[in-house]
């Protein structure tokens, strides 16, 4: 039986993300089938409730201000809105709804209570609710635990070293910060990364060391493939080849046997071929719907044909942990602070992020 090891060392990682693949495919998935029901999938719906205009530079984002990607913004959704969102997803499959806003971090206020009445909402539906909002400070994270929250999805999206190439408004200590904050609530964690952003496999392992050495270690980890968006300062990289994500899909399995394993954003350019062998390597978590916040995505219908040629079922919710309890506003023990934390801005200027947005200005 696989043992849960928090001290795994850059070196271990390359070398097991550099096995031969049919060995490093077969150690996966028998670990995979330790610990999971390799034919059970959940399904997850990722839903954008305030589009664009993100004032943060990360190289790979078509919703950052800066850049000019051809991304419509919108105002915050109503939380009718959002119900009949929650309501069509779980009518095509899903277990739970993923809410994504445009935030470098929380701020008390009206959006914020709005936010956490979108999360009573659907947990009400009896779904699992997740958001995913920039960084929180540990009363906000309380107070939308409260609320019923599941999940709080916060990625590392690289390793520490390659951090500062892709993003300099913000450094890698607040997503540990933020991760840290909603440890000390009941809310599970969710955190993973992008592979394809030109960063090496050095930087894959280190962003998996500092996920796995966290402990416990997170609930699940979305493993994304870059999205090459015109406008945005990654629009020349090369799209991931499949066996980069079925060894790093099957890398994370290994290192993090107990996690759930989410194959996210780029399964546009994945073949139905590709997809299974990243189920079979330990992936048990797919996003559905046509859009991944701003990305394509393939048709729910569409993965539902690929869950019954391959035997797959779509995990039902509150398997894992079990469902919260929803605090309504007015029993609330945790009142807004109006905290205007010191998150931190490093300062320093990447390149290909500026070229990028002066070249928006044109």
């Amino acid at each position: 039986m696989s043992i849960t090891k928090h001290n795994w060392t850059k070196d271990e990682i390359i070398a097991i993300y550099n096995k031969p693949m049919m060995d490093l495919l077969y150690e996966a998935a028998t670990i995979h089938r330790e610990k999971h029901d390799p034919n059970v999938v959940q399904v997850s719906t990722l839903l954008s409730i305030k589009t664009g205009g993100c004032p943060e530079d990360c190289g790979y984002c078509p919703q950052a201000a800066r850049y000019n990607t051809g991304v419509e913004g919108n105002d915050l959704m109503s939380v009718s809105q959002v119900k009949a969102q929650a309501l069509r997803a779980k009518s095509s499959g899903s277990s739970r709804v993923c809410m994504g806003a445009a935030w470098r971090n929380v701020k008390d206020g009206e959006e914020f209570d709005q936010v956490l009445e979108m999360v009573r909402t659907i947990n009400k539906l009896d779904m699992e609710v997740c958001c995913t909002l920039g960084m929180i400070t540990e009363n906000q994270a309380q107070r939308l635990a409260e609320a019923g929250l599941y999940a709080y999805n916060h990625n590392l999206d690289t390793s520490e070293e390659y951090y500062k190439d892709v993003i300099s408004t913000r450094g890698f200590e607040d997503r540990l910060q933020t991760i840290e904050n909603v440890r000390k609530t009941n809310v599970t964690v969710c955190s993973g990364g992008i592979i394809g952003m030109g960063e090496s496999i050095e930087d894959r392992a280190g962003m998996l060391v500092a996920l796995s050495t966290l402990n416990p270690q997170p609930e699940s980890v979305p493993i994304n493939a870059l999205v090459a968006v015109e406008g945005t300062p990654m629009e020349e990289e090369k799209p991931v080849e499949i066996w980069e994500m079925i060894r790093m899909v099957a890398t994370t399995r290994i290192v993090m046997p107990d996690t759930q394993v989410r194959l996210s954003a780029g399964r546009t350019n994945m073949s139905r071929e590709g997809q299974a062998m990243c189920f079979f390597a330990g992936a048990n978590s797919i996003f559905a719907g046509d859009k991944l916040l701003t990305t394509p995505n393939p048709d729910v219908h569409e993965d539902m044909k690929m869950f019954e040629m391959l035997g797959l079922i779509p995990q039902k919710p509150f398997v894992k942990v079990s469902q919260p309890q929803t605090v309504e506003a007015a029993d609330s023990q945790f009142a807004p602070l109006g905290e205007k934390p010191k998150w931190s801005r490093p300062g320093h200027s990447i390149e290909r992020n500026l070229e990028a947005s002066i070249k928006s200005k044109i």
